[in-house]
């Protein structure tokens, strides 16, 4: 995959490509990590060079970038599972396999989330829904079934104590509260299935994450 987009930084029109990421782009995968997590952020819960090795040899339909001015501005990586590989505690590190999406199976029909990151700076010029919009693409080419990821409700400790995180999550989509991960994720055209407990360890999330679903407009089932 190689696009080339206008976006609006700073009120002014600039070009990126979203593109898929290779070797040679590891250190810049690693620096946007860096700039989006800055200590006290651990540095060890960055990918690593062994992860991002794993993303390219294994799917690297799955592992896009988008970059401007040759520098490496967001990510997204996803991996293909089984609908098996669902059941059970739906965890990140157990769907992801920590990461390093080494039971990504060829075979699978849903195109799972694993990350999406973009630099602080550029989080207002709509990077991010780029990013989810050329991983429709990707579902749409593949000819799968759907996407779908766990989505972090950063917003949920602030109402913990009076509504369960299902209800926080109904109360989003029916606009009783404005959560910036899942609102984000509604925006891009995805829709909540369901809630998962344990899914990071997320104090501000409680631990909660909502798994949001993107489905192929043409696969009927």
């Amino acid at each position: 995959m190689r696009k080339q987009l206008i976006v609006y930084h700073m009120g002014k029109p600039v070009e990126i490509v979203i593109r898929n990421y290779g070797i040679s782009d590891i250190e810049g995968m690693i620096a946007i990590q860096r700039a989006s997590f800055p200590p006290p952020f651990p540095s060890e819960l960055w990918w690593n060079e062994t992860q991002l090795r794993e993303h390219i040899t294994r799917f690297p339909e799955g592992a896009i970038c988008a970059e401007m001015d040759g520098r490496l501005i967001g990510s997204m990586t996803g991996l293909l599972v089984r609908e098996s590989q669902l059941e059970g505690e739906h965890t990140w590190e157990a769907v992801t396999d920590s990461g390093y999406i080494r039971n990504h199976d060829p075979d699978g029909t849903t195109l799972y989330v694993v990350d999406l990151c973009v630099i602080p700076e550029m989080r207002k010029a709509g990077i991010g829904k780029w990013l989810m919009q050329s991983m429709y693409e990707i579902v749409v080419h593949l000819q799968l079934r759907r996407l779908l990821g766990g989505g972090r409700m950063p917003g949920y400790h602030r109402y913990s104590d009076k509504v369960s995180a299902s209800e926080y999550l109904e109360g989003i989509t029916t606009g009783l509260y404005n959560d910036p991960v899942i609102s984000f994720l509604m925006r891009c055209g995805r829709l909540p299935v369901g809630v998962a407990q344990h899914y990071l360890e997320d104090e501000e999330s409680c631990g909660y994450a909502a798994i949001m679903e993107w489905k192929n407009p043409f696969i009927h089932e």
